[in-house]
């Protein structure tokens, strides 16, 4: 069988899109190894990925790589079998190749927290997937949260809909020793114990009120936050000053550094407000670091028994969790030990099993 992805996150995304574009075509070039495997995007050099072959524009289509994506492309499909669109996105006129389709739903945050996304943002993204989830052969939605806002949201008959949780770069599964630690916070100058913030630095990521849990919880233990420089990050900044909170920032921390930076945290505080699978939790998990993280949205089932919960919205909830970890050094282990079994339901094997089976593979 050819199967083709939209590989432009995997090319270009460094974040949560990109890392499951990555992963997805990793596991299956892997896992099912007999395929061929097309890229449809236009190469960088920063990745690569082995037995496969990328499509890139052709023609007048090098001028508009972002049109050639929409719909241009698809007059490069001749033989392909199935296309996955990997973030949200099909090529709009596929539905006349005859080409199988499958499309990755990550989330509808645009649509349930409008506020956080411009008007045109908004229209463009509804119109692309609204395209996505009518023609698709079969939808996968990378969380039953996400399943049940594709429901509410679209409209959509649940049967066209499968569950298939995501996993991590197996990076985080590799034993990260006491050395490469020490190495690592020398290297960044990190202090000697802090708490851990990764993900995008935007409201929806909900710092803020991470930061006013820390003052409220009367710890002196520094916030290292994991994320892109922006202005946003310079507001926060300012925040923390205010309230006597020390907080440090790892713009540029290249990922293969990324694993010993959570092993070195006391634990990885997540309260976003909203997502579609939370990617953080695992990797934390995964490394053996405990989890502070939200209640509702995905978050639990990510999280599951090995995480404890607080209302993101509620900096006083935040800070009794807080502190109940750092105080209670068998809780913390607990947490630990029951998150290695937890990150045990997001091994390679089982997500690329699912991802083989909705693939109709073999």
């Amino acid at each position: 069988m050819r199967i083709a992805f939209d590989a432009k996150r995997a090319y270009h995304n460094h974040r949560g899109l990109g890392n499951y574009s990555r992963d997805v075509i990793r596991l299956l070039t892997t896992y099912a190894p007999n395929e061929e495997y097309l890229l449809f995007a236009r190469p960088t050099e920063r990745y690569t990925f082995p037995d496969t072959r990328t499509i890139a524009p052709e023609g007048i289509w090098k001028a508009f790589p972002s049109l050639w994506r929409s719909f241009g492309c698809v007059g490069q499909m001749k033989d392909v079998n199935l296309y996955w669109g990997l973030s949200g996105e099909l090529p709009f006129g596929i539905h006349r190749t005859g080409v199988k389709t499958i499309v990755t739903i990550h989330d509808v945050i645009f649509l349930r927290y409008p506020d956080l996304y411009s008007a045109t943002y908004r229209r463009l993204f509804t119109r692309k997937m609204q395209y996505a989830l009518r023609v698709a052969d079969v939808i996968v939605a990378i969380s039953e949260q996400t399943k049940r806002d594709i429901i509410d949201f679209f409209g959509i008959d649940e049967r066209r809909i499968q569950v298939v949780y995501q996993g991590c770069n197996n990076r985080f599964r590799e034993p990260v020793t006491d050395t490469k630690v020490e190495e690592t916070k020398a290297r960044y100058r990190l202090p000697k114990r802090y708490l851990l913030a990764v993900g995008a630095i935007e409201p929806r990521k909900n710092l803020h009120r991470l930061i006013e849990a820390i003052h409220l919880a009367k710890t002196d233990l520094p916030l290292v936050a994991v994320g892109g420089k922006n202005a946003y990050a310079d507001q926060l900044a300012n925040e923390a000053q205010a309230l006597g909170v020390n907080l440090k920032y790892l713009h540029d921390l290249p990922f293969s550094e990324l694993p010993a930076v959570y092993k070195g945290a006391e634990l990885l505080c997540y309260p976003s407000i909203f997502e579609g699978f939370g990617i953080p939790i695992l990797e934390a998990m995964c490394v053996g670091t405990p989890v502070l993280t939200s209640t509702g949205s995905c978050f639990s089932e990510t999280g599951g028994e090995a995480a404890l919960y607080a209302d993101p919205c509620n900096p006083e909830e935040i800070a009794t969790q807080l502190t109940k970890i750092l105080s209670e050094p068998a809780l913390r282990e607990e947490m630990i030990q029951k998150g290695k079994i937890q990150a045990d339901r997001f091994t390679d094997e089982k997500v690329a099993a699912n991802l083989i089976r909705v693939a109709g593979i073999g």
